[in-house]
């Protein structure tokens, strides 16, 4: 099945894109996407437990994963 990921600021930053398009297994969970977006490019330096939102609710890294669900990998927010 295919799902999509959405990568903001320095996570986009570290792996280059921000959208990508995974095929992943039947059963796959956020946490196997989260280890599969940290193999790539640059990207090892994303925290192992970033935020998650899937389809725009915010997720736990046992959230599994359904055809066409958007992952989003929500990078630290700072500011005043």
């Amino acid at each position: 099945m295919t799902i999509t990921v959405l990568l903001f600021a320095s996570y986009a930053d570290a792996v280059g894109r921000s959208e990508i398009e995974l095929d992943v297994e039947t059963g796959t969970t956020v946490r196997h996407v989260i280890d599969r977006v940290r193999a790539m490019g640059d990207a090892k330096r994303l925290p192992a437990a970033p935020m998650v939102a899937v389809n725009e609710e915010y997720a736990t890294r046992d959230h599994e994963l359904r055809e066409g669900d958007e992952v989003a990998l929500i990078p630290p927010v700072a500011g005043g």
